[in-house]
């Protein structure tokens, strides 16, 4: 198939599947869901961290004012 015609029955832009291609095309199928799986966890432990500051910052808040 063409790159046109691949793109078409997937609904991306050229632009994007040269992208893909670049960024993926010498991993294999298993090496990206590897990567997928890393990123989610990334994605996971970031807003953990997130919540834990803002907790952190509501915990200062009540201890510096005077009771």
């Amino acid at each position: 198939m063409k790159t046109r015609e691949v793109c078409a029955k997937h609904n991306i832009s050229q632009p994007t599947y040269y992208a893909w291609q670049k960024r993926y095309g010498e991993m294999d199928v298993s090496e990206v869901r590897q990567l997928r799986a890393i990123n989610d966890e990334v994605s996971r432990l970031k807003r953990i961290i997130a919540d834990q500051a803002v907790q952190i910052d509501i915990l200062k808040e009540v201890n510096a004012k005077k009771w």
